[in-house]
């Protein structure tokens, strides 16, 4: 979710009673969010919550819900069940609901497909209160005088276009304005240009037809996304005539950190311990981790060469080229039509040119940048010596004392959190962290260990309250 600058030429009408949480954006992780606020064990009285998105309707990635594509991590790894099984919203009660546990049951799927996850949370948003699609959050601003954040917003009717303006107030606010796909300096031209298919895997199979209709198509990106879309071309081509070229700057196509204990880079305690490093070492840290979140499930790469290894049963080879440790040094459009990539290879330290008629970039995704939307508090944040918001381990910003109200991040503290920021696997937990921190009750039982691995040799002691939850009030009413 985008936030644009204010337009003062038009009041905004105020809502009556303050919010006790604001959610900016609703993705799968402030989804998390909102559906344990919804319904907190133990409290006399229901968060007053409310949850803002720009789009019209909740879509998960739907440019890549590939046919068969499964998720990375277990069904488990759902919006609430990690924090509270017992939770309506769970994806067992999902498929309660659609008469498809026994399915489900005998299929014995511990990795479900995208679309099916996909359904899920679209399943969610249409019974849980409190959640606005088509609100496009425009500022936020801290009111001195009545101690709370001000949250302007538009309404968009169904073509996208201002309907009307709203303001509303919250003691705290949870940004979960997700990711925005990236594209290489060198790429940009010709993927904004749109006379060439050149298109980021993110939108995928808005193409699909027209990539599968140009004569050779090259992949750039060694990750999930990237294997996903070489399988499927390949799969969709004739034998003998494939025409696909696989690049990637990775020195391999390697699989993906899937061992028990490297799965442990994903629990609370890594999470505790990462955020407990210095800053210089977290950022040193970080790159080295790729394999843990950008390599590819061994269940692809096994079909991949599988589907490779089919086509050379009647003699010859596919025509397809997998090339790892490469990078793009520029590119440019040949006689209006192609598209030319000239490459280096790093390890050999050769350049080479390569003509292609479409590319498909799988180049991952960026955090969105946060200081637009929170630039009426751009004097109020702190940050750090690279010019990141500084956020606690609570999953707050950190802001001038004066600031009395709280605001948390979601998937945007990969610098202070590392890898597990954007894993689905974290999403229940650190919604829980952050209920827990705005109510200061324990309105969820959390763990104070979740890893058999012991991460430091000083490890880091999480302050989290043992007891049952209790009937304190959530938040005292005005």
């Amino acid at each position: 979710m985008t936030a644009r600058p204010p337009r003062p030429d038009r009041p905004a009408p105020e809502t009556d009673q303050p919010h006790d949480l604001v959610g900016i954006g609703i993705g799968p992780f402030n989804l998390s969010l909102a559906a344990l606020a919804h319904g907190i064990p133990g409290s006399p009285r229901p968060l007053a919550a409310a949850f803002y998105e720009q789009r019209p309707a909740f879509h998960w990635h739907p440019g890549l819900l590939i046919d068969g594509a499964s998720l990375q991590v277990p069904f488990l790894a759902d919006l609430v069940t990690l924090a509270d099984p017992t939770s309506p919203w769970t994806f067992l009660n999902y498929l309660r609901t659609r008469d498809r546990l026994f399915p489900f049951y005998f299929a014995e799927r511990f990795h479900i497909q995208r679309a099916e996850y996909d359904a899920y949370c679209r399943w969610v948003t249409e019974q849980l209160p409190g959640l606005h699609f088509g609100h496009q959050v425009d500022a936020i601003r801290w009111n001195t005088e009545r101690a709370l954040f001000e949250v302007d917003f538009t309404q968009l009717d169904a073509h996208g276009e201002a309907e009307a303006l709203g303001r509303t107030h919250t003691r705290h606010i949870a940004l979960g304005v997700g990711t925005e796909p990236h594209i290489p300096e060198p790429l940009k031209p010709l993927a904004e240009a749109g006379s060439v298919p050149v298109i980021h895997s993110a939108d995928y199979l808005h193409h699909r037809e027209r990539l599968l209709n140009a004569e050779h198509i090259t992949v750039i990106g060694s990750g999930q996304s990237g294997a996903e879309i070489f399988l499927d071309l390949l799969r969709a081509r004739p034998a003998g005539h494939e025409k696909l070229h696989w690049l990637a700057r990775t020195p391999a196509f390697a699989p993906m950190e899937y061992s028990k204990l490297g799965l442990e880079h994903f629990t609370p305690d890594y999470t505790r311990y990462f955020h407990a490093l210095p800053e210089p070492v977290r950022d040193e840290l970080v790159p080295h981790q790729w394999q843990l979140h950008k390599g590819i499930d061994h269940d692809t790469i096994t079909a991949i060469h599988e589907e490779l290894y089919r086509r050379t049963l009647h003699g010859g080879w596919p025509d397809a080229t997998l090339t790892p440790g490469v990078c793009v040094r520029t590119a440019g459009r040949v006689a209006t039509t192609r598209v030319e990539l000239h490459l280096e290879h790093i390890q050999q330290g050769t350049r080479s040119r390569l003509t292609t008629d479409a590319v498909v970039l799988a180049t991952g995704y960026r955090e969105r940048p946060l200081d637009q939307m929170l630039d009426g508090l751009h004097t109020c944040l702190r940050r750090d010596s690279s010019g990141r918001p500084r956020i606690d381990e609570q999953f707050r910003l950190e802001l001038d004392p004066a600031i009395t109200g709280n605001i948390y991040v979601q998937n945007a503290e990969r610098h202070t959190h590392g890898v597990g920021a954007p894993d689905l696997g974290l999403a229940a937990w650190r919604s829980a962290t952050i209920l827990n921190n705005l109510t200061d009750t324990t309105a969820y039982h959390l763990p104070q260990r979740t890893a058999f691995t012991t991460f430091g040799l000083t490890p880091h002691t999480p302050n989290i309250p043992t007891q049952a939850p209790t009937l304190t009030p959530l938040v005292q009413s005005n």
